[in-house]
Formats: structure tokens, C-alpha cells, sequence
């Protein structure tokens, strides 16, 4: 063979053997990529498992088990998180042969909306043509610090609840001790349960029932019976000691100085419902306690701040593996004055269960000193309610006419027992009639003829004025309390809708704040808004003080004081504390006849403007009146 055959045979051979070499190289890479890919995909299906948390729908295998027993083994050690999202993002896959290992990025959403990362190492191996996950041998898959049998729990935490304060900084609610008696259905008997009905006064059965329910259902949950302050528990706590299944578990709250202070206005505080749970956005959870009602429930993110969490294992409970710090709630600085609100509520318990509400206002500032109510809980009427002012109203109308030069209190006006305006009747109460006094006694005897005779004087916008001028209105959404009321008086639309206009009643309705608000602007002789809570403040309060017609409002203050000395309101004459002037109401409402009506008494005492309202009380000089003086009583004391 020529040198130059022999060169081309070896140049083809090595062709051929590069062809060769090539193509099981490329088999080779290609095999291998395959391999890869599936090792990568079990490690995927996993992950997607886990923030599924169903590995079943996910297609995840594991190595020696069941998918089935590594999902009860799952829902048993992340129970305790929660049922937030989890989203598990496999890292970089490196295999090793048969054996592949990644890096999980796990990423749980906890209670409030909190976030807990960690990575997770997870192992698959090559068992025939399958890639499964190999479960560690003593560890746990769920965390690197797990053992196989331990789980995970997540604890909500809270820092320090601020306060409510009062006008001089002082805690309205401090915190205190209280124990919720609660019944253990797992341990309580029948017999027990009847003896608590009588150490807690409930009616006979109605425990026993619950006890049977809880029973019925399987239910080992505590049953709640009635919550105790310390005082109110350590008189019970020998009875409650000697009844098995019976518990009291003590925790911390804000607590008033009583159980019925200012109740429906500083509101309550409680576990939350799953109502709440669902409407809070993730700020709250299921065993959360919060404010649930009145200023703790409309200032509650303020007040208990940010909540932090903790999660824990089994087996070291007392080493967090995650720890998110609470944030402190800060203080709600209110106006209220404990002093006067004791003395209002003193008075406003004469009243007994009839709706009634008193209200008083510091006159050289406009501030919220007192709102009582009663019953005591439940329905904040002095700030919320919304009825007829019935003659209160007069001051406001008398506003009108001074300013509007339409009438003088030395002006003489009728007062007959009736008066007829458009084929409507008004009569004045229990039929009085004055004859042709001045204008002053009909304000002080409320003659509700003469101020219908006055109002074809007054334009169809003027009293709407003048009740905004007296600070009736305008002022509702800066109060810093939920559904506040100021007072609702439209321009008149015919003769008939401002004679009944005139003497507070047709579609004239306002709150008692507001008429003590009216009231303090004329002891002020100026308007200013009320407020309550003041930090933080309300955006959009200008509580610039707005000057009244300077001579008009000494005449009111003169008017008002005849009320008291000569007039419906003789009661006050002789209240200790210095000069009342007021004004007397009684406002009609309803659809019977005659009508039901609402009793009310507004005036100012040295620095202090009030409004009291006692509903279907007779009138406002007998009814409320007195309930007044017991203010000022309890006020001087």
C-alpha cells in the first residue's frame, strides 16, 4: 500500500472512531440531562406539595412510605402555625449518582401577617425509574431543628396596652386581674354544675344544659360562664373552690374603676369572635382578646399595637426558633373628667332602668367632661342618640329672633292655649295660658303659642342658622367617637314645618351632647366644637372658637336664668354651686294620642354646661330638672 493510501485509512479510521466517540458522548450527556430533570422534578413536586399542603395532588413519592403517612405526619407538626399561605421554592438541584440534594426556601405566613423563613435540605434518590423524597433517618423534613416526632407552634405575643387617659393624663382602664369562670366539660358533673348556678346566680338548668350540649357534641372545650374582677371573685372563690370541673383561669385586662363607669362610652374588652376574626384582615385570630366595643374597640390597633409572634417545637419550648417582636400600643388621651362622670352617673341612677342619658361640657373649652347613660351598659344615647329637642330647642329660636331683630325680651307676645298655623293646631302644656306677657316670661313658662305666633317672622333658613351658629352642628365626624350625633335641622319648607321647627319638634333632632354644646356656646359666647378624644386628634378639626352676637347672647344668659327663678326650672333655684340658667323641653314623639314624650333639661353652672333627657319622662321642668340638681349636688360635694 502506497504511503499515501496508508494515510487516508488511518485518517478514515479515525473518523469513524470520532463518529463513534461522539455519538456515545452525546447518548451519555443526553441520559444524564434526563436523569437530571427527573431528580429536579421530585424535588419540585415536593415543594409544590408542601404550599399545597397536599402532596397527594402534588405527585410527591417518598422513599419506604406512604405519601399519605408523610401528610399526616405534616398536618400533625405544622398544625400549630396556622392555616396561612406557605410557599416552599426548591433551590439549585446537585446530584450525586443516584442521590440528589436541594435547598427548600420555606416561607410560612403566620398570624398577622407575619412572614417566617428558613431553608429546609431536602434528599430524593433513584429507586428503579422513579425519584422519590428520602424522609431523614431521626430529623424531620419540616425543619432542620426537628426531630421526626416534634412540632411546630406558633404563639401570638403582645406588648404593653396603652392606655385610655383622662383630661389630666391618668389611665381611665388600668390594667387588672380577672378570672373567667369557665366549666370543664371533661371533668364537671351534673351535680356541680347545679351548685355554680347558684354561687354565679344563674337560673337553675341553664348551665346543666350547656354542660349536656358540650357533652353531647363531644366538646371538650371550657364553656364560659361569668367573668369576675378580683373583688367580686374573692367573695366567691371558697364556693368556687369545692366545685370540680370548675375553673377560673386568672388573665390581665383593662378594667374601669367599676363595672358600669362610662361603660358605653370607654366600651368593652373580650375575646374576639370569629366574626371579628374574618373581618379583621388578619390582624386578629382565633384566642385573640381585644377592645371590642366603644373607644377600646374603635382605637384598638392604637392601643395594643402590633403583635408579635413566637414559634416554638415541642421539644424545646423555651427556645424560639423564630422570634417577631410586638410593638407597644400607645395612649388615647380622652377629656373626660372621672369626677364629673361620677357625679353624672350618681344622678342619672335616680332614673332607675328608664332610658335616660346626662352629658356635660367645660365651657371654656368645648371638651367632653361626662357622658352617663342608663342603663348603664349598652347604648351611648348622651353622644349617639337622636331625638326631638322639644323646647330646648327655644335657645336656638330666641337666637334667631334677638339676632334677626324680630322680637326684644321686653316685647310683648301672646300666649294662648292654642294657636292654629295652616289648619294645624298648637297648644302649649297641660293647656297653660299667659295672657300678653313680655317676651322673657313666655320664654321662661316655654309658651309654645307664642314662639308659633313668632315664627311667620323668621325666614325658612334662619333657624337651620342658627343652630349652626350655636355649634349644633357640624361637628359629628371629629368627635372621635363611632356614630356620634350632632343635631339634624333643615331649612323649613312651609309654615307648618317651621312653627313645629320653632319649638324643636317636626324634623328638628339632635343628641344631648349637642345641646349642651349649644348651651356652652352661650356661657362661652362663642362656638366651639366638642371634642372627646383628642390624641389623636380627628383630621379635619377646627375648633377655632367662632364669636355670637355679643348683646344677644347676654340676653339669652338672662333669659335662661329667669327659667330657673321664675320659670319651669324653679327646681334649681336653690342648687348649691352658684346660679343655673337653663332652659326646660318636652319634646313629643310617636303616634299615640296624645303623644308619648321625652323630658329634657339644658343649662350651664359656672364653668359646666349640661344636657339631661330622661325618655317618655313628663316634662323636662318635673323629670329632668331634679335629675340635674343631683348633679350639681354630687358636683359640689
Amino acid at each position: 500500500m502506497s504511503k499515501r493510501a496508508l494515510v487516508g485509512a488511518l485518517t478514515a479510521a479515525a473518523v469513524v472512531v470520532a463518529l463513534v466517540g461522539g455519538g456515545l458522548w452525546w447518548r451519555h450527556t443526553t441520559v444524564e440531562k434526563e436523569v437530571d430533570d427527573q431528580s429536579r422534578a421530585a424535588v419540585t413536586a415536593f415543594a409544590r406539595g408542601w404550599s399545597q399542603r397536599s402532596f397527594t395532588k402534588a405527585g410527591a413519592t417518598f422513599a419506604g412510605t406512604q405519601a399519605q403517612t408523610v401528610q399526616d405526619g405534616f398536618t400533625t407538626a405544622t398544625r400549630g402555625l396556622g392555616s396561612g399561605p406557605v410557599t416552599v421554592e426548591p433551590g439549585p438541584v446537585a446530584r450525586n449518582g443516584d442521590r440528589a440534594t436541594s435547598t427548600l426556601k420555606v416561607t410560612w405566613t403566620l398570624g398577622g401577617d407575619v412572614k417566617w423563613s428558613y431553608d429546609a435540605p431536602v434528599t430524593v434518590r433513584r429507586a428503579g425509574q422513579e425519584w422519590a423524597v428520602v424522609p431523614p433517618a431521626t430529623g424531620s423534613l419540616w425543619h432542620p431543628g426537628l426531630k421526626a416526632t416534634d412540632t411546630l407552634k406558633a404563639t401570638r405575643t403582645w406588648g404593653r396596652r396603652g392606655d385610655l387617659l383622662d383630661r389630666d393624663g391618668k389611665p381611665l382602664m388600668p390594667i387588672g386581674k380577672v378570672y373567667p369562670v369557665q366549666i370543664d366539660p371533661s371533668r364537671a358533673t351534673v351535680s356541680t354544675v347545679k351548685a355554680l348556678e347558684k354561687v354565679v346566680d344563674e337560673p337553675a338548668g341553664s348551665l346543666v344544659a350547656k354542660l349536656e350540649a358540650a357533652t353531647k357534641a363531644g366538646s371538650k372545650a371550657p364553656i364560659a360562664v361569668i367573668t369576675y374582677r378580683e373583688t367580686d371573685f374573692q367573695d366567691r372563690k371558697a364556693a368556687l373552690d369545692g366545685l370540680k370541673g370548675v375553673i377560673y383561669p386568672v388573665r390581665e385586662q383593662p378594667l374601669a374603676r367599676s363595672r358600669t363607669f362610662a361603660q358605653p362610652l370607654l366600651g368593652s374588652y373580650g375575646a374576639v369572635s370569629s366574626e371579628l376574626v374574618a373581618k379583621s384582615e388578619g390582624r386578629y385570630v382565633a384566642g385573640d382578646y381585644a377592645g371590642l366595643s366603644g373607644l377600646q374597640g374603635r382605637y384598638d390597633a392604637q392601643l395594643a399595637g402590633t403583635p408579635g409572634v413566637t414559634v416554638t417545637s415541642s421539644a424545646t419550648p423555651d427556645t424560639p426558633l423564630f422570634t417577631k417582636e410586638a410593638v407597644d400600643g400607645t395612649d388615647v388621651k380622652t377629656t373626660l373628667a372621672p369626677t364629673v362622670q361620677t357625679a353624672a352617673e350618681s344622678a342619672i341612677a335616680r332614673t332607675g332602668d328608664v332610658p335616660s342619658a346626662l352629658v356635660a361640657v367645660d365651657v371654656a373649652t368645648g371638651d367632653v367632661l361626662a357622658s352617663a347613660n342608663s342603663p348603664a351598659l349598652g347604648f351611648d344615647r348622651a353622644l349617639t342618640g337622636q331625638y326631638p329637642p322639644g323646647s330646648a330647642f327655644k335657645i336656638a329660636s330666641t337666637y334667631a329672633l334677638l339676632t334677626g331683630g324680630k322680637v326684644t325680651p321686653t316685647t310683648s307676645v301672646d300666649c294662648p292655649k292654642s294657636i292654629t298655623v295652616d289648619g294645624r293646631s298648637y297648644k302649649n302644656y297641660e293647656g297653660e295660658e299667659l295672657g300678653t306677657p313680655d317676651f322673657a316670661t313666655d320664654f321662661a313658662h316655654s309658651c309654645n303659642t307664642a314662639f308659633v305666633k313668632l315664627s311667620s317672622d323668621l325666614g325658612d333658613s334662619d333657624l337651620a342658622k342658627a343652630a349652626q351658629a350655636l355649634g349644633l352642628t357640624g361637628w359629628a365626624r371629629t368627635l372621635g367617637v363611632g356614630n356620634a350625633f350632632d343635631a339634624s335641622v333643615p331649612a323649613n319648607n312651609g309654615k307648618t314645618d317651621k312653627a313645629s321647627a320653632m319649638i324643636g319638634q317636626g324634623r328638628n333632632l339632635t343628641s344631648p351632647l349637642a345641646l349642651a354644646t349649644m348651651v356652652a356656646s352661650v356661657a362661652r359666647g362663642s362656638a366651639i366644637p366638642p371634642a372627646l378624644v383628642t390624641d389623636p386628634a380627628a383630621p379635619g378639626a377646627d375648633r377655632t372658637p367662632k364669636p355670637l352676637d355679643s348683646k344677644v347672647v347676654g340676653q339669652l344668659r338672662d333669659l335662661m336664668r329667669k327659667v330657673v327663678t321664675d320659670g319651669t326650672g324653679t327646681v334649681l333655684r336653690d342648687a348649691p354651686g352658684g346660679a343655673v340658667r337653663g332652659k326646660s323641653g318636652t319634646a313629643e314623639f310617636g303616634s299615640k294620642n296624645p303623644p308619648e314624650t321625652h323630658a329634657w333639661f339644658v343649662g350651664y353652672q359656672d364653668g359646666v354646661a349640661f344636657a339631661a333627657l330622661v325618655e317618655k319622662g313628663k316634662s323636662g321642668g318635673t323629670v329632668a330638672a331634679p335629675v340635674v340638681k343631683d348633679f350639681l349636688t354630687a358636683l359640689a360635694k
